[in-house]
């Protein structure tokens, strides 16, 4: 049986029938995925790390005790759960008073790396990357999430909906505006992007 031509609803039943190999098809089909999402709210590998095994702890368990209600694509409810794993670790660390951020105090946008020609072209790009890391900085957190999951995600804007509770409209909505804001940052900046 070839296990990269079945759709996830049928590679679901197969798992919960007790073919194991249809969960790691599952799972290597959405783990960047699931990864993404968690990474973006938290910013710190080790601890997206931890979050993404509890996520598919949880989607395993919830598989296999037959309570994964199928209301639409499984890599959304991937997602979500690990959005929301996220999100209850988060209000824990505040709670705490914990600050989360990792040990040099960086974010995605510092692990950006692009391929870069010349010396001459990596200086441009250098000051190109810093100028964008920058402007997506200032983008408001539900822009700045929805151009991640498409961009570095590769999530699809249906995708992207189901793991953030909202529609596909409003998705591409903020994908729009995220777009928009970033053209009239570069605008008033001397950096040619």
């Amino acid at each position: 049986m070839n296990l990269q031509k079945i759709s996830d609803h049928e590679l679901v039943h197969l798992y919960q029938a007790g073919h194991e190999q249809s969960f790691t098809e599952l799972f290597n089909r959405h783990k960047r995925s699931v990864y993404t999402a968690i990474y973006l709210l938290v910013k710190d590998q080790a601890i997206a790390e931890d979050i993404f095994q509890e996520t598919f702890i949880k989607i395993i368990n919830t598989l296999k005790s037959g309570k994964y209600n199928e209301e639409g694509k499984f890599v959304g409810w991937a997602v979500r759960v690990g959005r929301n794993l996220t999100i209850d670790y988060i209000r824990k660390m505040k709670r705490q008073g914990t600050v989360i951020t990792n040990s040099d105090g960086r974010d995605v946008f510092d692990f950006i790396h692009f391929h870069e020609p010349s010396n001459e072209d990596k200086l441009m790009q250098m000051q190109s990357e810093q100028t964008l890391r920058h402007m997506i900085r200032k983008l408001p957190e539900e822009q700045k999430e929805v151009l991640i999951l498409r961009h570095w995600g590769k999530m699809s804007f249906k995708e992207i909906a189901d793991a953030t509770g909202v529609s596909v409209n409003t998705s591409l909505g903020r994908m729009r505006y995220a777009i928009n804001n970033l053209k009239k940052m570069n605008e008033s900046s001397n950096v040619k992007l």
